[in-house]
């Protein structure tokens, strides 16, 4: 069983910055991997962007669309990771959820936390 729990998230204008945080607790075999998915009404969370993925050896894979504006670390030992997002953009907006599994696929899912970007 794996609970993850987002926080960060909120209401911006364009250009600024938010960062989001994800804990993730229960046996970490199910979580060597930990990603934020961007969420838009009406598709299903497994179709939304995978914006970043970090797995637990600190490797990391970025989407195209925000390379050089959003960076992912992560804690090991506090089992969480964070999402740095510069320069956002209206198009960033949505619902990030956090998700975990043995690859860069999410098996297990938060709820989520809203991102609204404002021009």
């Amino acid at each position: 069983q794996v609970h993850l729990e987002e926080s960060g998230g909120g209401s911006v204008q364009a250009g600024e910055s938010l960062r989001l945080s994800c804990a993730a607790s229960g046996s970490p075999s199910n979580f060597y991997f930990l990603m934020f998915f961007r969420q838009t009404p009406g598709k299903e969370r497994e179709k939304g962007e995978r914006v970043a993925c970090i797995s637990r050896g600190g490797t990391t894979v970025i989407a195209d669309r925000v390379k050089g504006r959003f960076t992912v670390s992560r804690d090991n030992v506090k089992n969480t990771i964070d999402l740095e997002m510069k320069s956002l953009k209206v198009e960033d907006a949505g619902m990030y959820v956090c998700a975990a599994g043995g690859a860069c696929l999410g098996e297990h899912w938060g709820q989520g936390t809203q991102v609204a970007v404002s021009s």
